[in-house]
């Protein structure tokens, strides 16, 4: 049992039955559907209709000629497709006055499967900006993906706000290569030692580096430890530090060994605290995108969630992202960066259309059975948009 499917086949049902009914989908457009013979058949039928097919504005019984036609030019673009299976389509759609609510199933199927791809690629590009050291490419795609769901939210007829969900649980960080593990655990270690072995160093880095970017947890408190003393005005060198390391329980419980605080403090501890510290956030920069990405992933994956609850726990789940980068920018000098606004995010669809997507359905009475194709049942009006779709 697959209900987008059969949504998918009861719209395509619905306007073989009725070509009245499209001027009831100006929002649903070919790529809203999964299957390609069903984007194909739709795409078809929008094209006859503004070719001016006679069935669309005939009176009486839809002629036989207006599913023929639209498998013609369908099979134009998608092999395989029959008559045979658009009279299968026919006989699956239950009422065809339903079709602006088997559109808006359509219609959240693809939001769903939009939110996914994009979220994938952005994951993907985080990873190989990890390996590349650069996060240009993250951060395009991260923008890419806020204005998709900008978009969407205002398809969908709702306000994109970023909204926690009810259970929420931080994604484990993704691994990374031994060898990229290794370099990051490195500039960590040797920023941590230009830190307590350069008075004033700190000052470099304090204001846009912060404990969470660095990738192992004993160096992020080690920075705590430091940031601390910094804050306090109190100096620092390998024993202030070891004493607040104390105070805050890193040796009590294990978590920083003897060995491990040497080889920090023993370090050259020559070097340019300020890169250093970009190469870390750099790092930290990578990593968030590829947790968020992945969080946005696992809720579009997830099927009970409406459109719209979907849309603002992905922009509360970039959040974590949008935090980093504005520290990035402020430790690269950058001016913050917008997303990218496509016309439709920018008004938004028109409200009839708004309106059409988020229709219910009303109870009617059971049409007549149908001669030949079926009669032209009655368009109906979309009742307004429930506020509680979400």
């Amino acid at each position: 049992m697959n209900p987008l499917l059969e949504a998918e086949q009861a719209v395509l049902g619905a306007v073989l039955l009725d070509p009245g009914q499209l001027s009831h989908l100006e929002w649903l457009a070919p790529d809203h559907f999964y299957r390609p013979v069903h984007q194909a058949l739709f795409a078809a039928l929008r094209k006859l209709r503004g070719d001016g097919h006679p069935a669309v504005e005939g009176e009486g019984p839809v002629p036989l000629s207006w599913v023929t036609d639209a498998v013609a030019e369908a099979g134009l673009h998608a092999r395989g497709l029959t008559a045979s299976y658009a009279h299968l389509l026919v006989s699956t759609c239950p009422r065809p006055a339903h079709a602006p609510v088997y559109g808006r199933m359509v219609l959240e199927g693809a939001i769903h499967r939009t939110v996914a791809q994009h979220a994938i690629r952005l994951h993907q590009e985080a990873r190989a900006g990890a390996v590349r050291g650069e996060v240009e490419g993250a951060l395009h795609h991260a923008d890419v993906l806020t204005g998709v769901l900008t978009d969407l939210a205002r398809r969908w007829g709702t306000e994109p706000r970023p909204v926690a969900p009810a259970t929420s649980q931080a994604p484990d960080p993704p691994a990374l290569p031994s060898a990229q593990a290794d370099q990051v655990a490195e500039d960590e270690e040797f920023l941590l030692s230009v830190l307590v072995e350069r008075p004033g160093a700190m000052g470099e880095v304090v204001d846009w580096l912060r404990p969470g970017d660095f990738a192992d947890p004993v160096h992020g408190q080690l920075y705590r430890c430091l940031g601390a003393l910094h804050h306090r005005g109190e100096p620092i060198d390998r024993i202030t530090l070891l004493w607040e390391a104390q105070r805050r329980g890193l040796l009590a419980d294990g978590m920083l060994s003897e060995d491990r605080f040497a080889a920090i403090c023993d370090g050259v501890g020559a070097g340019d605290a300020e890169w250093l510290g970009k190469q870390v956030m750099r790092s930290s920069l990578t990593r968030t995108a590829a947790a968020s990405a992945r969080a946005v992933r696992a809720l579009a994956e997830d099927e009970v969630l409406a459109p719209g609850r979907l849309i603002n726990h992905a922009l509360h789940a970039l959040g974590p992202l949008d935090e980093v980068r504005a520290r990035w920018q402020t430790a690269t000098g950058r001016p913050a960066s917008r997303a990218p606004t496509t016309a439709a995010s920018a008004g938004g669809p028109p409200a009839a259309r708004v309106h059409a997507a988020l229709a219910r359905s009303t109870p009617r009475p059971a049409p007549s059975p149908p001669s030949r194709l079926g009669p032209k049942p009655t368009p109906t009006a979309a009742r307004p948009p429930s506020r509680n779709h979400s």
